[in-house]
């Protein structure tokens, strides 16, 4: 990745719009190699301070802004992803990725606490198959170098000779790096389900759910069927995934029991059919479902406050 110039080479420092205009590139490469909005964000905003803390000589002397500024946010995510492992180790129950909100819902806050537009495509990450939570539970499963090397050229078509430059290792290397990975996603790969029929069995479950009927609910999940929960610590959830349609069941209703008002609504979560659980207004969980043979068969519910921060600060009521 070339991104110097040749010494003596005389050109105007890069237009300001150019460099921001990269911030949602740089935001939707972050989401998938870190699984946290707020961690890509963090990673963006040191990439940026690392770009603006050079000298307008040295700007100047940058041939291609966007090679890089992704450069430098690639390995900044790539130590982050390193660092991630060890926090995660002491994370208190399962921990999910960050759910994300459709576009049509999206919204952000400005400084002065005034929302923006809700397709505002600054602070807005694209949805795709690359961001559904399936995916982005596989992608935990990888190495940092696996994840960075996938991400950017399976995802974001990044030769792997520039994908070299930011892992550290060989382009042979990253090649293979990535081989490992794409291996593991085919491997957790199931059949495709139109949106169309997610979301219908995403309305029967809510359906059934309000109703506790435990029986109804049995029959849409897969008789194997995991529930993952991530409170974090922060709020009371499953400390272990639920294991079994009955034992599923038995634990929705008893949620709906202490939780009298709880109000369901059918949202998209991660590009795909979900559901959102409120308590007077505020979202307090987010679900995301996983459906083979026209039956659930993995349910990830964040209950994290902190990983709820687009829904509830600004999300739909």
């Amino acid at each position: 990745m070339s991104t110097i110039t040749e010494p003596g080479h005389d050109r105007s420092e890069p237009d300001l719009s150019v460099v921001v205009g990269e911030r949602r590139r740089l935001i939707n490469i972050g989401y998938r190699l870190l699984g946290s909005l707020a961690e890509a964000e963090d990673a963006v905003q040191e990439t940026y301070a690392r770009w603006y803390a050079m000298s307008p000589r040295q700007r100047k002397a940058v041939d291609s802004p966007g090679a890089w500024l992704t450069t430098v946010a690639g390995r900044v995510c790539l130590d982050m992803l390193g660092s991630a492992r060890v926090r995660r180790e002491r994370y208190v129950g399962p921990w999910i990725p960050e759910p994300l909100p459709d576009r049509t819902e999206w919204s952000s806050v400005r400084a002065d606490g005034a929302a923006s537009e809700p397709d505002d495509p600054a602070d807005r990450v694209t949805l795709d198959e690359s961001v559904n939570m399936a995916f982005l539970v596989v992608l935990e499963s990888m190495t940092p170098a696996e994840r960075v090397a996938f991400i950017l050229h399976d995802v974001f078509r990044y030769p792997f000779a520039e994908v070299s430059e930011i892992v550290g290792r060989s382009p042979a290397a990253c090649r293979q790096l990535a081989s490992s990975a794409r291996r593991r996603v085919d491997a957790s790969r199931t059949p495709t389900v139109p949106v169309a029929g997610q979301a219908a069995l995403v309305r029967h479950f809510k359906e059934a759910w309000e109703a506790k009927d435990i029986k109804a609910l049995v029959g849409l999940l897969d008789p194997d069927a995991t529930m993952t929960a991530d409170g974090g610590g922060l709020i009371g959830a499953a400390l272990r995934p639920v294991v079994g349609s009955g034992l599923i069941a038995q634990y929705l209703v008893h949620i709906a029991d202490k939780a009298p008002g709880l109000t369901l609504l059918e949202r998209t979560v991660n590009g795909l059919p979900g559901l959102v659980a409120q308590n007077a207004g505020v979202t307090a969980t987010v679900a995301a479902f996983d459906l083979t043979d026209g039956r659930i068969t993995r349910i990830w519910a964040v209950r994290n406050p902190e990983k709820l921060r687009p829904w509830t600060e600004n999300g739909p009521s």
